[in-house]
């Protein structure tokens, strides 16, 4: 620090500071000074600081001091020990914190002016960005800093540095091409979310010159077309719905056309089915007299049937009454050795009831009867080798007592005289007298 910035800083001499030259240097030591200063005081002090550095300089303060309300001048380094960098890099931006504002009016006309439309801009909600002629960002406004979280910090960092410059969409192509070809580049529809909902830009990138047509730097603004893209995108849907309806409406006009053809053949159709049905009625009325004379036949048949009928249940009824007439159980078997007839002293004897024991196979019996033992009998009189077998075996009734059972099996002669079964009579032996 020079003899005479030294002597307004430990003085207080506020006159001497803004009058004192300044050089470019690297690192300014003010340690617990501008505690003794007012607020406006501070601001033009801390301006002619910023301005006096370089690029990357570096300021030190006191334990006592900080710089909550200059953060547009410095940005800290190491906040605890008080160490801080230039906000911005390049010194034509920091003139404006340098200059008093009497000075202000001298230069730009009205200080006042000048502060509106820097205000104006920064809370501006379509999201612009300014960049100066190296690429470092000079002012974002308020859309910019909130969908694209950009703080004052980044103010005076490279673009290139910023998430911005690369998503949504890639800014550093489109500012060569700026720089190349001295116009504005157009980038449409660049999809984005913001808070979590879809939105679409169109990012155009303007060059800034000044009276002489030198590239000062660029104005990047990120165009909300989002209402536009729906409507665009609602435009294209109704258009494929009117196109789909219309191939449609083809396909259905085509199709009634069709269905015409094949009404008038339906038509014919049906014509030549009339023709065939009364053809068909005729043979139906030649029919209808056939089948009445073949339901007279079949009544006739009918009332023999049921005569018959009614001579089998007769003799049926007959033979009943002789089966149950008879002391012995009787059992007859067909040629396969499936019961046949199984009177109601079989039922009392073996416990086994009639509509249970027909049709079933005699071997295969469980019950008091040991019809294992009268399998040979059975087979001899039914392959004629004898006429008439007895036989006499153990055997226990359907009431627990053990018996002597005597079974006569004989041949069952058919009506043309070939064997047709065999005839089982089974009864309790009974001894000389009882």
């Amino acid at each position: 620090m020079n003899r005479e910035l030294r002597r307004a800083v430990m003085f207080g001499r506020l006159d001497l500071l803004q009058d004192a030259p300044i050089s470019r240097i690297d690192l300014l030591l003010c340690r617990n000074t501008l505690m003794y200063f007012n607020a406006e005081a501070q601001r033009r002090i801390l301006g002619r600081f910023s301005f006096s550095l370089n690029g990357h300089g570096f300021l030190v303060l006191g334990r006592a001091e900080m710089l909550f309300s200059h953060g547009a001048t410095f940005v800290p380094v190491d906040l605890p020990r008080r160490i801080f960098r230039v906000a911005r890099p390049h010194h034509r931006d920091r003139i404006g914190a340098l200059l008093s504002p009497g000075r202000e009016i001298m230069t730009n006309g009205s200080g006042t002016v000048s502060r509106l439309r820097q205000a104006a801009f920064d809370a501006d909600t379509t999201a612009q960005l300014v960049v100066d002629s190296t690429g470092a960002l000079v002012s974002a406004s308020a859309g910019a800093r909130q969908q694209f979280a950009i703080s004052t910090v980044d103010v005076g960092r490279p673009l290139q540095e910023l998430e911005v410059s690369y998503r949504p969409v890639d800014l550093r192509s489109a500012m060569d091409r700026v720089v190349a070809e001295q116009r504005e580049v157009t980038i449409k529809e660049i999809h984005h979310f913001v808070a979590g909902q879809p939105r679409y830009f169109d990012v155009t990138v303007a060059p800034i010159f000044d009276d002489q047509r030198a590239m000062l730097g660029m104005r990047i603004v990120f165009s909300d077309a989002t209402f536009l893209h729906q409507l665009q995108a609602e435009l294209h849907a109704s258009k494929q719905e009117l196109e789909t309806a219309y191939d449609e409406l083809q396909s259905t006009n085509e199709e009634l056309e069709t269905t015409n053809e094949e009404l008038q053949s339906t038509v014919e159709e049906l014509e030549t089915t009339n023709e065939e049905l009364q053809s068909t009625n005729e043979e139906l009325e030649t029919m209808n007299e056939e089948l009445q004379s073949t339901n007279e036949e079949l009544q006739t048949m009918n009332d023999e049937l049921r005569t018959r009928s009614m001579d089998a249940d007769l003799l049926n009824a007959y033979l009943e009454s002789i089966f149950s007439s008879l002391r012995s159980a009787v059992v007859v078997l067909d040629r396969d050795y499936r019961i046949q007839v199984w009177n109601r002293q079989s039922e009392d004897l073996w416990g086994m009831r009639a509509d249970e024991a027909i049709g079933a196979q005699f071997q295969s019996l469980d019950i008091g009867l040991p019809v294992e033992q009268l399998a040979q009998p059975i087979r001899s009189v039914m392959n004629g080798e004898q006429s008439i077998v007895e036989k006499s075996v153990r055997a226990l009734t359907r009431r627990g007592k053990t018996i002597d059972c005597v079974v006569s099996v004989s041949n069952l002669n058919s009506a043309d005289g070939h064997n047709a079964g065999v005839i089982m009579l089974m009864d309790e032996e009974r001894l000389p007298g009882s």
